[in-house]
């Protein structure tokens, strides 16, 4: 079997398919708006012709490389090139605006490949038995599992609490446009056929960071942070130092395991993985305060969990059909026409096939890294633009995007809209992020309380919630989610309290 995955990997074809994917993967996520779902979906008809293993190679690649490629505009110009790049933009711009852009694509660059290369490990592995575990989730531990992504948001807003969630509860009051999945009631679209659907997230995203970053840097064209985003050296150097890199290790393992986890979920995508694993990070952190003012650690969590997402989502889509993302969705149609039916068959009949598959992703991970640190160095040249031709560039680059989704002109107001809420947001001093994630996580949290309290019939609903093992540990992170920044703090302030008895006999101490 060995030597017939070989013979699948090292064929001409399969190699050229990998280097396009990987370069065309990096590319599609670097531009605003598209991302892997439409990349994939665009090249999937250009695979008719071509045997599985390069065409699912070169599919997966760009699955896993656009991931990293909306790191690439995230960092340098606040513009996330996909929602998992979301968290990456917060510390990644401050970082590029002190001139050290360089130095948080190369952490983006290791984290991406180390992410995305253990999730593909791990997809080889143990696929089977975490694709059972999966398959134990139902209503009542989807509905737990969004408030749980809607708890960590809150200590990402730590600075002011009632302001991220007031951001929070208007993107989930946003997730109730559109046809109730439950019931089959129209709510909220005011006749707009376009909203029946509901709010697009990615339109929403690119007028929310994109188009409200070009609204607030038009506003100061000659301000000192315009001056510094055209003429920022780029200095210091490129990969991380090796003492960097241990002091790291923790994070890239804990990052790692956290975006597999949630790529395993459906419906839970690299844009929660990516904040689940920041949020993670600035827990564990000794340099909390560091964290949304350019931190090395929160880019390394942020990318390295949103890469491994990818190799998570593909565990339950090949073992059992299930895709853990948009992505992962399109993958299954791309499985379909290449004859490739998810499910123990892979396994056993088309056993080659599946391992070539899979390692050829492993191999697109690690050649992701390649590229990325080959071409990064003119990659940041983009921040020498003029801000005055980059803007238009990114405004049109905005409408394209927010347009190609579903071909609808409804998603570009939809955009237009959220850059002016963004824009306000901004100037009141509102996070943002809890908005996109209150919108991805308002369906999830809705469907899923909606059919527990169906599952439940006469129970009380916390009684039923009680009595099943996953919720009751689901609860248990939540508290500790909301709780946590509070006793952290507190426990904080005692330690640093000075102990008025000691001062006198410590003031000349040496410790």
């Amino acid at each position: 079997m060995i030597a017939e995955v070989l013979t699948h990997l090292f064929t001409l074809q399969t190699l050229m398919a990998l280097f396009v994917g990987v370069v065309g993967g990096i590319v599609i996520g670097a531009l605003p708006g598209l991302g892997a779902t439409m990349g994939i979906a665009i090249l999937i008809p250009v695979t008719y012709t071509m045997e599985p293993v390069p065409a699912l190679v070169m599919l997966t690649a760009i699955y896993t490389s656009a991931i990293y490629g909306g790191s690439i505009t995230a960092i340098l110009l606040h513009t996330p090139g996909t929602p998992a790049s979301a968290a990456t933009a917060m510390d990644g711009y401050k970082l590029t605006l002190r001139g050290e852009g360089l130095r948080a694509i190369g952490m983006s660059t290791v984290g991406s490949m180390i992410g995305g290369t253990i999730s593909g490990v791990m997809l080889l592995l143990i696929s089977p038995p975490l694709a059972r575990f999966s398959l134990r989730f139902n209503a009542p531990e989807y509905f737990l599992l969004a408030i749980f992504g809607l708890s960590i948001i809150g200590t990402l807003s730590a600075n002011n609490l009632l302001k991220g969630i007031i951001s929070g509860v208007l993107g989930l009051c946003l997730a109730l446009v559109g046809y109730d999945v439950v019931y089959g009631t129209p709510r909220f679209d005011y006749g707009i056929t376009a909203l029946q659907s509901g709010i697009q997230t990615v339109p929403a995203l690119i007028g929310l960071f994109s188009l409200s970053q070009v609204m607030i840097q038009a506003e100061n064209i000659g301000a000192k942070e315009n001056k510094v985003l055209e003429t920022a050296e780029l200095k210091g150097r490129f990969l991380p130092s090796a003492q960097e890199m241990v002091m790291l290790i923790p994070n890239f393992f804990r990052s790692a395991l956290l975006g597999l986890i949630v790529g395993i979920l459906p419906g839970a995508g690299g844009d929660i993985g990516s904040w689940v694993g920041y949020n993670e990070a600035k827990r564990f952190s000794k340099h909390k305060e560091e964290f949304g003012n350019g931190s090395i650690e929160g880019i390394c969590a942020s990318e390295t969990a949103n890469n491994a997402v990818t190799g998570g989502a593909l565990i339950p889509l090949i073992t059992l059909g299930i895709p853990g993302s948009s992505a992962a969705a399109v993958l299954l149609g791309g499985l379909m026409i290449h004859g490739l039916t998810p499910g123990s068959a892979l396994f056993t009949d088309q056993a080659d096939i599946t391992y070539s598959i899979i390692i050829g992703f492993i191999i697109a991970n690690i050649a992701m890294g390649l590229v990325g640190m080959l071409a990064s160095r003119y990659v940041v040249n983009v921040v020498k633009v003029p801000y005055a031709i980059l803007a238009p560039v990114i405004v049109v680059l905005s409408v394209v995007g927010a347009y190609a989704i579903n071909i609808s002109f409804v998603d570009c107001c939809v955009m237009l809209a959220f850059g002016f809420v963004g824009y306000y947001m901004r100037k009141f001093d509102f996070p943002t992020a809890p908005v996109v994630l209150g919108l991805i996580l308002g369906d999830m949290a809705e469907q899923g309380l909606l059919r527990s309290i169906i599952m439940s019939k006469d129970t009380n609903l916390l009684v039923y919630y009680l009595s099943r093992p996953i919720c009751v540990v689901l609860l248990a992170m939540i508290i500790l989610a909301v709780f946590a920044p509070v006793l952290m703090n507190a426990l904080s302030k005692k330690m640093n309290k000075p102990d008025v008895a000691s001062t006198g006999a410590d003031a000349n101490s040496d410790d």
